[in-house]
């Protein structure tokens, strides 16, 4: 009977080690595949187009309409319809005219 159980835990230390390696290789092969697709864009997915600048304020424009329009700004950055390098580029502009 020793000899039975000798051999039956024998098989389940192997056994779990197999399946341990293998979960192991897979997920590494996995990552590596995950990574290999990051890069690729789908060529089908078109870039949404850049949103209209503000209306420029007229010539004697106030200081605080000019809050108002950074307020304005805040916002579509805030709801992502401008990126960050977008919004820094109408913010100069504003701050500017």
């Amino acid at each position: 009977m020793p000899g039975l159980l000798r051999g039956v835990a024998r098989t389940a230390v192997v056994a779990g080690t197999a399946t341990a390696v293998s979960n192991r290789v897979s997920r590494r092969q996995q990552g590596r595949w995950a990574a290999q697709q990051e890069p690729q864009q789908p060529q089908y997915a078109a870039p949404p187009p850049p949103p209209p600048a503000p209306a420029a304020p007229p010539a004697g424009a106030d200081m605080s309409s000019k809050i108002d329009q950074l307020k304005q700004l805040g916002e579509l950055k805030d709801q992502g319809v401008l990126t960050e390098s977008e919004f820094e580029e109408q913010k100069r502009r504003i701050l500017q005219g």
